[in-house]
């Protein structure tokens, strides 16, 4: 699994907090609070976004396992936040479940990460987090799952063709297996209600505007540099749209659909 740069990482907490479903956000918290054995494990987790995003006044201390493959971003994490929260960092492959420090835990989170993997790599983890609820109950908040939706004013005559070449470079392989990209939500949803989880899932979108134009032209030339190759598209045309993209950061709007899911134990 490639890695992401701890700049791209806070240039989109942003929109990823005004994102995140609030009501599936409270209720992972409550079930934080619930729970004898407050801790939780996220998963690719990066500078700590998710821990941030689930810090609520009042709430119980919580342990928190930082689990990455990235050292650089965990020494970050733990940087900012080793002297307020309790910290366990873990440099770990994540797309070995075998690997992961999923014992113990009373939550298991991801942000942006389950659009990434395969259909097994998700089957195989409620599976395995099925087996730990006989134990001890254990839930998953996964936020900010892509859908494959994008929506750009003004339009552009190659929109839907970027989109459409996007998003089958999004279900290459990521170091997962083949990655479900626009259908993580939709198979997270029927996995862990398979598994026998009570399953919730709610709509999460990025809405960016001119307030957020340093992160939409990273997103342009992102999504330029994920289509380059496709034979689909004119180098000279994928140009043009960059530019005329480009061109429109500061007056313009991009509306990017994700799906966030929440899966707890009866």
């Amino acid at each position: 699994m490639s890695g992401f740069s701890i700049d791209w990482l806070d240039l989109r907490e942003a929109a990823d907090r005004r994102a995140r479903n609030e009501t599936l956000r409270d209720q992972a918290i409550e079930w934080t609070d619930a729970g004898d054995n407050p801790v939780v494990v996220d998963l690719g987790a990066g500078t700590g976004s998710t821990l941030r995003a689930l810090t609520a006044p009042d709430q119980q201390p919580l342990t928190w396992c930082l689990v990455d493959n990235d050292a650089a971003l965990l020494d970050e994490a733990e940087r900012r936040h080793g002297e307020t929260h309790r910290i366990e960092p873990c440099k770990a492959d994540l797309a070995s479940l075998t690997s992961l420090p999923l014992e113990g835990a009373r939550l298991i989170t991801a942000s942006a990460l389950f659009d990434l993997v395969s259909e097994d790599f998700l089957g195989a983890l409620a599976t395995e987090l099925k087996a730990q609820s006989q134990r001890y109950p254990v839930g998953l908040y996964a936020a900010l799952n892509y859908d494959g939706t994008t929506r750009w004013t003004p339009h552009h005559p190659l929109d839907d063709t970027v989109l459409e070449a996007f998003n089958q470079d999004q279900r290459k392989d990521k170091g997962f297996g083949p990655a479900l990209g626009p259908d993580s939500g939709a198979v997270m949803l029927r996995l862990f209600t398979q598994a026998g989880f009570r399953v919730y899932s709610a709509s999460s979108p990025w809405v960016l505007d001119g307030a957020d134009q340093a992160m939409v032209t990273e997103l342009i030339t992102g999504i330029a540099g994920a289509v380059a190759d496709n034979p689909d598209i004119e180098a000279s045309a994928l140009e043009e749209w960059v530019q005329f993209r480009l061109s429109n950061v500061s007056t313009g709007t991009c509306t990017v659909g994700h799906t966030d899911v929440l899966a707890l134990p009866f």
